[in-house]
């Protein structure tokens, strides 16, 4: 029986091996100079972690259910947030991901208009939008629901436009060729192409927003994140691990729900 031929072994470059090197030296210098810059006493830290993990963790992991009620309402709540910011983001990104995708507009000028909008929008984390919608709208959820749809439209709208571009053109052009306006263009040869993918990000989205309104609530956009303030602002760590424990069930099972839609429509 013949035996089996390994293959060669393929030679190493020198100068690949070099900038690899190179490459690693460059990174461990930035995380050393990060945090020699940092300035942090590791001392006194680590002897804090100590002390508050030997008085808090123990009661996080007591929580205390005569809270249930007013914690899952609360719950609920952030689920409608991020559900109509999350809506409303889907909404808003359709015309901003045509604006900003080069085959839609087939102009630079306003494909440029387009892209720069999606990506101011991204430049805010959702906690100042929050932050700026609070002192606009009030403390209340809407702020919240506005913080998240405005948040959500610039990634939303980048995905869109990522997806617009690489539709099959092929289909447009033999539309144009039978003499199709751009409204028969548009229903009949883009959007059924689009609106699979268009509906699995904006389910993923969601996903995303579920998370991120947990944390609204801190400056005062209503939902969970105002139990998580009062719990932690009162020390008390037995309702804060009841809130956790809720969090991490609900966004767990948003989840895995999501992911089988999204299995079915892509």
């Amino acid at each position: 029986m013949a035996e089996l031929q390994m293959p060669p072994k393929k030679k190493r470059n020198p100068l690949n091996i070099a900038k690899k090197s190179l490459m690693a030296a460059v990174v461990i210098a930035l995380y050393v100079w990060t945090f020699l810059g940092i300035n942090i006493d590791w001392e006194r830290a680590f002897e804090r972690m100590a002390n508050n993990f030997e008085r808090v963790i123990p009661r996080l992991f007591r929580p205390d259910w005569n809270a249930f009620d007013k914690v899952l309402d609360a719950m609920i709540e952030t689920l409608y947030i991020a559900f109509a910011g999350s809506l409303m983001a889907a909404i808003l990104a359709i015309p901003l991901g045509f604006l900003a995708a080069n085959n839609m507009t087939n102009n630079r000028f306003l494909t440029a208009v387009g892209k720069w909008i999606l990506s101011a929008v991204r430049a805010f984390p959702d906690l100042i939008l929050a932050l700026l919608f609070v002192v606009a709208v009030g403390p209340n959820p809407f702020a919240g629901v506005l913080a998240i749809a405005i948040g959500s439209t610039g990634m939303l709208g980048k995905l869109y436009s990522e997806v617009l571009e690489s539709v099959d053109m092929k289909v447009v052009e033999a539309m144009e060729a039978n003499g199709a306006n751009k409204l028969q263009i548009l229903f009949h040869g883009v959007i059924p192409q689009v609106i699979p993918e268009f509906l699995s990000y904006a389910i993923y989205r969601f996903e995303v927003d579920v998370r991120a309104s947990t944390i609204l609530g801190v400056v005062g956009a209503g939902g969970i994140g105002t139990l998580i303030f009062f719990a932690s602002s009162n020390r008390n760590w037995n309702e804060m691990g009841l809130i956790i424990l809720i969090i991490i069930v609900v966004v767990t099972i948003i989840d895995f729900i999501s992911a089988a839609i999204r299995k079915r429509i892509v």
